[in-house]
């Protein structure tokens, strides 16, 4: 049986909402993945976010995956445009940085949202940006706390893994998943939003 069979099950499973065949699959392709983004990210601390967003955008997308190829060769282009994106956001980072503490505090978080979604898009896009960002600020309060402060930490704060386990007093492990799964709500939550304008994305 070829990987691609072997996967075939999981994915089916994904698209009919079961989040812990996905699980299989982070589990089965996490460290493939990070060692892909390691070779083309510096920085080993940016590896696990940026690995993490792979797989939710993956699960994000993978209603449109038909198996037209490899599933890994899928989620190895989604890696390789997230690793990019990231490498591309980091040179501008210290712009949106001093934006930010300009008197935005309470906007932050939506305009680093807008800021992901909406450069060099349509008005159209952007308009839409909008309602996206407004999206991931009502999914975010919907989280369970736990969830919520680990999210906010690394994603307004800007915490490492370190740092979150350190002032939530868990282990690394917790905060990642802690992280996955509200990320993992959050996109469940813009999935109808994000649906027509990226079904092709990838």
């Amino acid at each position: 049986m070829t990987a691609t069979d072997a996967d075939a099950p999981l994915i089916e499973r994904v698209k009919h909402g079961d989040v812990k065949a996905f699980e299989m699959l982070v589990v089965k392709y996490q460290r493939r993945i990070e060692r892909l983004i390691g070779r083309m990210v510096r920085d080993v601390d940016l590896v696990p976010d940026i690995a993490q967003e792979t797989f939710i955008r993956a699960y994000r997308a993978i209603p449109q995956f038909r198996g037209d190829s490899a599933f890994y060769t899928w989620l190895y282009r989604i890696a390789v445009n997230t690793a990019k994106k990231a490498l591309v956001d980091l040179k501008r980072d210290p712009i949106v940085t001093e934006s930010a503490r300009a008197g935005r505090d309470d906007d932050d978080e939506t305009s680093r949202v807008e800021t992901e979604l909406s450069h060099g898009e349509t008005p159209e896009a952007m308009l839409a940006s909008k309602e996206i960002a407004n999206a991931v600020n009502a999914a975010i309060e919907a989280l369970s706390e736990d969830l919520r402060q680990a999210i906010t930490l690394r994603e307004i704060e800007g915490l490492s893994y370190e740092e979150i386990a350190e002032v939530m007093n868990c282990p690394i492990g917790t905060v990642r998943s802690r992280i996955f799964r509200a990320r993992e709500a959050i996109a469940q939550r813009l999935r109808p939003l994000l649906d027509t304008r990226e079904g092709e994305r990838w």
